[in-house]
């Protein structure tokens, strides 16, 4: 079983369905609410868990209610807990998230406890780093603590992934200490100025990104799959239709954790991004974050039945 160390956010989940997202000052009135597991760490996690990979969580959570959700929900999927620190002064983070009849959304975060993971909380579980075959981090903590994993994990020649997600501007001495980007479309734009719309300004936004050293970029494309600049492989690799969408919470939080693990087990870049979307195509077809992420036995029926996009 591949060893991954995610380090991130751990959120609960505030859902709210409606038939259209908010206009500013606008009230709509729901079909339903739900809590769920969330943040971006976690769900990473999950996904890495779910999808075959032997998984450690690095992350922070409040003394409340909602930390002893996360904690016992993350257990359930056999996820290393151990280096989940309890913070006796800051709230566990939420997140709240109206999604449309659309399967589109919108998300507000308060972080919480995961703006208080700390350099030291890094340095505490160099153990858990330095025998990990992937290292995999997003933005929903401070920059400075994911500078310090990064640094650390380079130490021991980790493979790092970064999510660049939230978007958000990430010093370029940083990026060239990361081995794979996986931007979206929005979190390109933001890192390289340049729109992605088709293969062509992806390719313009990743040459932005290797000119930052940066040696392999992943752009998610939404339906339209991903698109792969690397030494070895440039060009898109199609998505799947696995169904009717119900929502988009988690796909790409879906995709990371896919790509990691297949990474991990010695998949080539195309191979792994092919599982990645599998797996992202899947998650959209249900509710939720963590709840919609697939078992490894779906995506490979998946991948076995279903043509790309």
């Amino acid at each position: 079983m591949s060893r991954i160390v995610v380090i991130g956010s751990i959120n609960t989940d505030l859902v709210v369905r409606s038939a259209r997202i908010p206009l500013p000052g606008q009230t709509l009135m729901g079909h339903s609410f739900t809590t769920t597991g969330g943040g971006k760490g976690a769900n990473q996690a999950v996904a890495a868990a779910r999808l075959g990979g032997d998984v450690s969580l690095i992350g922070r959570i409040g003394s409340d209610a909602f930390g002893e959700l996360s904690i016992e929900s993350l257990t359930k999927e056999k996820i290393s807990t151990r280096n989940i620190y309890r913070d006796s002064t800051a709230a566990s983070g939420v997140a709240f998230i109206v999604v449309d009849d659309s399967g589109e959304n919108i998300i507000v975060v308060a972080p919480g406890a995961n703006a208080a993971l700390n350099e030291k909380d890094i340095q505490d579980a160099e153990d858990v780093i330095k025998t990990a075959g992937i290292i995999l981090f997003q933005l929903e903590i401070p920059i400075r603590t994911v500078a310090e994993g990064i640094k650390l994990a380079k130490k021991h020649n980790r493979t790092v992934i970064l999510n660049p997600a939230p978007a958000a501007s990430i010093p370029e001495e940083l990026l060239h200490l990361v081995d794979i980007i996986t931007p979206n479309q929005t979190e390109a734009l933001t890192l390289t100025g340049i729109a992605v719309n088709d293969a062509a300004t992806a390719q313009q936004a990743c040459n932005v990104l290797h000119g930052m050293r940066v040696s392999t970029v992943i752009i998610t494309m939404g339906d339209q799959g991903a698109y792969i600049s690397s030494d070895s492989y440039k060009g898109l690799v199609a998505g799947f239709n696995a169904g009717a969408v119900v929502d988009t919470v988690a796909a790409g939080d879906t995709f990371c954790g896919g790509l990691a693990i297949a990474i991990a087990e010695g998949k080539s870049l195309q191979q792994a991004v092919q599982f990645a979307n599998a797996a992202a195509a899947l998650s959209v077809t249900k509710a939720g974050a963590q709840t919609s992420i697939p078992a490894r036995a779906e995506v490979i029926n998946l991948l076995k039945d279903a043509l790309p996009c």
